[in-house]
């Protein structure tokens, strides 16, 4: 993040990438938009994880040095910025809400979900509850929008949306990590649990435990996702 020239440096206010021009007034023109250079950092991190994306790795993939990525952005931050707000994009938001709040939330965390999936390295980006860009405005309106038919307060519509983002990221690291086989150690506390439930110690885990058993299958993550959350979105929109 920079900040706007005034000539008092006291007075200056912070700006993010989103209100910098791609080109300033005076130089040479820009040889990469910010399109290419999120583009390629996703693909970096799509490939390698967030860990390979830095300023140095990006630049060497668009062949340029990496003193010439800073006439673009301030620092890594800002490149994550980009990022995010890149695959915020391939959120489809031209599907027309049906006024049904909960039925169009939960269309809307099904696809922003597949987003998550299909770039894992989202997950470790640190939380920041204002990292909008101009998709995730789009995102966020398009959420507020379907909202709208309920009698919910504009605070609590922001906080239910937060909500919703939350189980979004953890449903996609559960299916993620549900994909992965079993470590030893992920055995160990499997058969541990099982142990300490058969003590007589913890009734109701254990009963929890033979009811899971019957049903003949644990339960997944992405057959639970939308069943929960239309529960957790009735809830809170009722």
């Amino acid at each position: 993040m920079t900040r706007r020239g005034t000539g008092d440096p006291a007075a200056e206010e912070p700006v993010t990438v989103w209100e910098r021009p791609e080109r300033g007034a005076r130089g040479p023109a820009p040889e990469r938009s910010r399109a290419q250079i999120a583009a390629a950092a996703v693909e970096l991190a799509d490939a390698e994880g967030l860990v390979a994306v830095s300023m140095r790795q990006v630049a060497s993939k668009l062949a340029t040095g990496p003193a010439s990525l800073y006439r673009y952005l301030a620092d890594r931050d800002e490149l994550l910025d980009l990022m995010t707000d890149a695959v915020a994009g391939e959120v489809d938001l031209t599907i027309p809400l049906s006024g049904d709040p909960v039925e169009d939330l939960l269309v809307l965390a099904v696809r922003s979900k597949e987003v998550h999936l299909r770039h894992p390295w989202l997950l470790d980006i640190p939380t920041e509850p204002l990292r909008l860009g101009p998709n995730g405005l789009d995102h966020l309106e398009y959420a507020l929008r379907a909202l709208a038919p309920t009698a919910l307060s504009e605070q609590s519509k922001l906080q239910t949306i937060g909500l919703l983002n939350a189980l979004v990221t953890q449903f996609a690291r559960a299916e993620l990590d549900g994909r992965r086989s079993p470590t030893t150690r992920r055995k160990a506390q499997a058969a541990y649990l099982i142990k300490a439930a058969a003590t007589g110690r913890h009734p109701l885990v254990a009963q929890a435990l033979a009811d899971q058993a019957a049903s003949d299958a644990a339960p997944r993550p992405q057959t639970q996702f939308i069943p929960l959350l239309r529960r957790v979105l009735v809830g809170l929109t009722s």
